[in-house]
């Protein structure tokens, strides 16, 4: 089963073009499934030709026992359902035994965002007399001001950014390549913080291609991006349940909240499907719903 698995994480990567953190998921997910098939069910199973919807069904009433969330549950059955999916069209199983087999349904909850006040006190807290504060503002500035992920954030390369046009080519899930503008904000911070990253760069002797880097030189990480916001979230005095992707949500609620069009929200925030971006459509309804209980005398 192992070979079975690893060539499926093959497809993932080299034809599919899944991202590293993606592919790393899938294995996680499916490890445990398949551990669970060799080592839990009455007969260890050792070809995926053996397994059937009782062993799938196991495994799920075994995460339901172990009280794993809705999502987490959704999210390894969905990986167990590609998986058998994939070794349908290879022919090492005639059907897919975890066809039939529903996850839970899960509880729909409203992305957090800031306000546009919330934001500009933060954006407002990154020094400006010292590189890495320059540094700081111009990525919060270029989260917000672009709706990107913090991933996507961290990929982006010099050749990636065009200051005279204001755009930058973005890779997102799937290494799927999109364009995504830059308001005069951030294209002042990047302008502020490009003649800093040389400096760095050239001290510390190092090449990378990186817009952001870290003060050794090297292109900033996804986790280092979520340490320095809790740093600005702190002296804000904001929400600190708030995240790198907090940022993508308030960018596509301002949007919609300023008369955006749907379509428009959705492809700059790069989703492939519109059911993707509805969920800020709730968000700006009940927001409407709270200013009309609040302001109508007949409310």
């Amino acid at each position: 089963m192992e070979e079975a698995l690893a060539e499926f994480l093959r497809h993932l990567s080299l034809e599919k073009n899944a991202s590293a953190y993606t592919v790393k998921s899938y294995r996680e997910d499916l490890n445990q499934a398949l551990e669970f098939f060799r080592e839990k069910v009455g007969t260890p199973v050792k070809k995926p030709a053996q397994l059937s919807t009782r062993h799938v069904r196991a495994y799920l009433a075994w995460l339901h026992d172990r009280q794993y969330s809705k999502a987490t549950i959704a999210r390894r059955m969905a990986a167990v359902r590609s998986w058998f999916r994939f070794l349908c069209r290879q022919g090492i199983v005639e059907a897919n035994p975890a066809d039939g087999l529903r996850s839970p349904r899960q509880d729909k909850k409203l992305p957090h965002f800031l306000s546009e006040e919330e934001l500009g006190r933060l954006l407002e807290k990154p020094p400006t007399a010292t590189p890495l504060g320059i540094r700081d503002r111009a990525i919060l500035e270029t989260l917000y001001s672009a709706g990107v992920r913090v991933s996507e954030l961290t990929g982006l390369n010099i050749e990636d950014v065009d200051l005279d046009g204001g755009l930058a080519v973005v890779r997102g899930k799937g290494k799927r390549e999109r364009l995504a503008p830059l308001g005069k904000p951030a294209l002042m911070a990047l302008k502020r913080w490009l003649p800093c990253r040389e400096e760095v760069s050239k001290k510390k002797g190092r090449t990378s291609p990186a817009v952001f880097l870290n003060k050794n030189g090297s292109r900033l990480t996804s986790r280092s991006v979520g340490r320095l916001l809790e740093k600005y979230l702190a002296l804000a005095g904001l929400d600190p349940r708030t995240s790198p992707h907090t940022l993508r949500h308030s960018f596509a609620t301002h949007l919609l909240d300023r008369g955006a069009d749907i379509r428009s929200v959705q492809e700059l925030l790069g989703h492939r499907s519109l059911g993707t971006t509805q969920i800020y459509t709730h968000v700006t309804t009940n927001r409407l719903k709270e200013s009309y209980q609040h302001a109508h005398p007949r409310a």
